[in-house]
């Protein structure tokens, strides 16, 4: 993994005084997106450059709003999860151009969004990371964007025993909304690098 960061180093976008650059870290559940995401906040942060990081599942919408919708269950996961426009205004298109977002953040514990102030400095590296994230709605704002690509069993296989005893959930849900998202946008073709983690 150490050698693959330090390769992608070389390749990404030059920080500049004053500027931002949006990365994306994009690949499907249980890549390993979060874990590559911190390993490049520690290398830039040796390099003593300011780090942004907004993780995608901290913005999901309340349970009623992306459960028991009529809809199927994939659509719910795939189009309903995320407020998809409001993100990319809240979110995206504020990224360059404020030094305060204001978002809703997701609390787990009370089902309910929660409003978050998120200072930018004016010189910073800005990760995103999640699942999905090359949906047409917020493609367009990367600089640069990785794909984390891992086969579906060795995916499952990091979830735990119990989760992985809902199978069901996971053809139903997960899996078919990841080969919607492979069929429609083509994220390995459109990422700048791919990494086989």
């Amino acid at each position: 993994m150490e050698g693959k960061i330090l390769t992608i180093f070389n390749e990404l976008p030059k920080i500049e005084k004053g500027q931002k650059i949006v990365l994306g870290i994009d690949g499907l559940s249980r890549s390993g997106k979060t874990t590559f995401a911190k390993k490049i906040e520690h290398h830039l942060q040796e390099k003593n450059i300011s780090v942004c990081i907004f993780h995608i599942d901290d913005y999901i919408v309340e349970r009623k709003r992306r459960y028991n919708t009529n809809f199927e269950e994939w659509y719910e996961y795939y189009h309903l999860q995320w407020d998809a426009e409001l993100l990319k205004h809240n979110l995206f298109k504020e990224l360059k151009v404020s030094k305060e977002l204001h978002l809703k953040n997701y609390d787990y514990n009370s089902d309910t969004q929660k409003l978050q102030v998120v200072t930018i400095p004016d010189t910073c590296f800005i990760i995103i990371e999640g699942v999905f994230l090359q949906r047409r709605e917020w493609r367009r704002f990367y600089d640069y964007m990785i794909y984390l690509d891992c086969p579906k069993i060795k995916r499952f296989k990091r979830e735990s025993d119990e989760t992985q005893k809902n199978i069901e959930k996971f053809e139903k849900r997960y899996w078919r909304a990841e080969d919607y998202y492979m069929e429609i946008v083509s994220p390995k073709e459109q990422a700048d690098l791919v990494i086989q983690n």
